[in-house]
This record gives structure tokens, sequence and C-alpha cells, in this order.
């Protein structure tokens, strides 16, 4: 059995119109109630993921920032945490200025950018959390971030990417978590680290987790799981190294993945043991 699910958000438990479907809330629900430890797995800051996990009940450590920090709601600490070190954020946000595409970047949970900016007003009404207009990033920068975000179109950000990865190679870790998000973490942090220092910390052996994503960015989470599930809306890179492939965000995914490899499993094996129950009654009888 299963003893951990880690679910990403955006394209995963969320549908396009950023809801959580009734059934999938009910689904979580009985996991949990099952003793299956569910968190979340996102490239969201804590504060906005604390919002998601309250809707579904959930009370386990989060995982967010792609990793960079995993939490539990009403803790004052992080259980886990990896910052963006001060000269590689300065080097981002010249660069940044120079080509001009929107940067942001999350330091002590908060959301910072230089200007108030139609993708900043955008992006933090999307996951509902407030923003801070800081035109000095770089003196910002001196304590490091948790993670910084490009936003732009994704040709522009495809090359980006690549020339990124030239300049700091491993000492970040550079991937999207949408067509027109480009994230950069600390190297150690993303979603598949991140997992498995929580299992760990839990008791919990790799081998009895399932990880749930869609996109570029679930890659490590979906393979460091002992069962990693590819949303039907997957990119084709985590179909690919995926156990199984579930219906999309917009059908109820999750909930499918859910019924199919926890709740079920678990009707089953207590069936099985009602049924072993009954029969050493009867051979008592006997």
């Amino acid at each position: 059995m299963y003893k951990m699910i880690a679910i990403d958000l955006d394209g995963t438990l969320f549908t396009d119109e950023l809801t959580i479907s009734p059934g999938t809330v009910e689904a979580v629900q009985k996991a949990k109630e099952l003793g299956t430890v569910v968190t979340i797995a996102t490239g969201r800051m804590f504060s906005s993921a604390k919002l998601v996990a309250q809707q579904l009940g959930i009370d386990a450590p989060l995982i967010t920032y792609q990793g960079a920090m995993i939490k539990a709601a009403g803790e004052a600490n992080a259980l886990y945490e990896r910052a963006v070190s001060p000269d590689i954020a300065k080097k981002l946000i010249h660069i940044a200025r120079e080509k001009n595409i929107h940067l942001q970047v999350y330091q002590d949970d908060i959301l910072y950018g230089a200007a108030e900016t139609d993708k900043l007003i955008a992006y933090a009404e999307a996951v509902q959390v407030p923003y801070a207009v800081e035109p000095d990033l770089i003196g910002l920068a001196q304590k490091g971030f948790t993670k910084l975000l490009f936003i732009d179109q994704p040709d522009v950000l495809d090359l980006l990417q690549k020339e990124l990865q030239t300049i700091f190679g491993d000492s970040a870790y550079i991937e999207k978590s949408k067509k027109n998000y480009l994230e950069v973490t600390h190297p150690e942090a993303n979603k598949g680290t991140a997992l498995l220092f929580l299992a760990n910390h839990l008791g919990i052996d790799r081998s009895e987790i399932i990880g749930i994503g869609d996109n570029h960015n679930d890659f490590e989470l979906v393979k460091a799981a002992g069962f990693g599930i590819a949303m039907g809306n997957a990119v084709q890179e985590v179909k690919e190294i995926a156990d199984y492939t579930s219906l999309t965000n917009n059908d109820e995914g999750v909930r499918h993945a859910i019924d199919a490899f926890i709740l079920e499993p678990q009707k089953v094996a207590a069936a099985e043991r009602g049924s072993e129950d009954h029969a050493q009654l009867g051979r008592k009888k006997l």
C-alpha cells in the first residue's frame, strides 16, 4: 500500500480554470482518512500553497518553490530550505534588465517585483497572494532568493533557458513550470529531491510514494516517486518516465489516480481481511 502521495497544483490538481472539483477534494480527504500522507508539490510560494492545503484539509508539510522550501502550515520554521546565492541572483537581475524580460523574486515568502507591471499583477491575482514593489532588487538580493521567476513568451524563454544553463551549469536549477514561466532555484531545490527528503523525514520508503505531475518541473517529482503518475495533459517528457498516465486535469485525473491506486486497493485489502476473519471464525466453530 502507498503511504504518501505528492500532488502538483497547476495543470494537475487544478483545472484550467484554477478550480478543484468536489470529487477530487473528496478523494483527497478519503485518502487522508485512510492514513495516507497527502502533500502538495508546487512551484508556488508557501503562502499560496497553504490556501490550497487548507481547502483540502491537508496538514502534512508542503513542498513549495519547486522544492526550495518544505514547511508545514502553522510552523514558524521551514523543515527544508535552499536559496539562490546573492551572486547568482544579482547576475539574473542584470540579465533580465538587459533583455527587458519580466523578473519577479521571492524572499521570506514575499513576492517582489521591481515595478507594478501587468505581469506581476496578473500573477498575484491568479495565485491569490499579495506582492511588494521594490525597485532595488539588487539590494534585496544580498540575502539571496528562494526563487526567481521569468515571465515572457515561450520562444523567448526557451532561448533564455539555454543561455542560463550555459552560464550557470550545475550552480542553479533552471526549468519551465509553464510555457511562459521560467523558474530558477538552488541546484538542490527540485521537487524530486524535496520529496525524498520529506519521505525520509516521515519514515516513508521511496517505494511507498506516489508522485503526480504534468509539466517539465514535475519531471524529478514523477521520477523520484516509487510510482510516478503523469497527467493526461502532461508534456511528453513526463509521460515517458511515468509508470502510469492518468486522465487530464480537466477530467479529474488526480481523483482517478487516488481511486485506482489508494482507495480501491484499500477496499480490496479490507474485503480480503474480512473474508479471512470469517474463515477463521468458521474454523473455530468447527
